[in-house]
């Protein structure tokens, strides 16, 4: 099984003083466009006052402009590790033995905007670069990744794909047609025999759930295996929509 993170907006300062390595990060063929990025990028933040109105932030946010200007050069570490928000504190990877963060360097890939999908113990810098953001001299961050993502994810032929993503990030490099995958939405029973989807409690099921998962280490072949796991570890997991799963909280 192969499961596909969104990233976080904020992120864990400092690291080891080690530059990220671009070819050494996971689905090494997407080096291409990770140095498309990353030089854009960095080109960018040249200029405070245009970085910070393509990049839209505030003042206070301002400071994260030089963590852009540094990429190349700024300490790293492992991707599980650099996102801090709900979904990454409910995982909490730093916490789990060796044998569980093992695990989530084979299984997990966590959407960035700047370097494409990269492994759980990929090396990464601290950055600010959203899915919706234009760099100067690129494409749409979509037409940058999409296809080259695809076309990646399918060359890795994984059994079996969980998509975990926000859709902004899902779209930065759909799951190929041929492979077995659903998209998790996290939901609540309303009452009614309807459900409702959720935004914050998605975020923390979410790294919840890669927890689970990580500590246990089951195997998963098929949507099926997975919800069949899930029961059996208490939780509620059942066909949604076509090619979804949902997550019932």
């Amino acid at each position: 099984m192969l499961i596909l993170l969104p990233p976080s907006e904020t992120k864990r300062p400092g690291g080891r003083a080690r530059p990220v390595e671009l070819s050494a990060l996971a689905l090494p063929q997407l080096a291409p466009q990770r140095e498309a990025v990353v030089d854009a990028l960095v080109a960018l933040s040249a200029d405070e006052g245009v970085a910070a109105r393509v990049l839209k932030l505030s003042a206070r946010q301002r400071g994260e402009i030089a963590d852009n200007a540094a990429l190349r050069t700024a300490p790293t570490l492992p991707a599980i590790d650099r996102y801090t928000g709900v979904l990454f504190d409910a995982l909490d990877a730093s916490s789990l033995d060796a044998p569980a963060r093992r695990w989530l360097g084979a299984h997990v890939l966590i959407q960035s905007a700047p370097f494409g999908p990269v492994g759980a113990l990929d090396e990464i810098p601290a950055y600010r670069l959203a899915a919706g953001v234009s760099l100067p001299g690129l494409p749409a961050l979509r037409r940058v990744w999409a296809d080259a993502t695809t076309a990646a994810l399918e060359e890795s032929k994984p059994r079996f794909v969980l998509d975990l993503r926000s859709e902004a990030y899902a779209a930065l490099g759909p799951v190929p047609g041929g492979i077995p995958s659903a998209y998790l939405r996290v939901v609540t029973d309303a009452g009614d025999g309807a459900t409702r989807a959720l935004n914050h409690f998605n975020k923390h099921a979410k790294g919840d759930l890669v927890r689970l998962l990580a500590t246990a280490r089951p195997r998963v072949v098929n949507a099926a295996a997975l919800c069949a796991w899930a029961g059996e570890a208490g939780l509620v997991l059942r066909p949604g929509a076509p090619g979804e799963l949902e997550l019932v909280v």
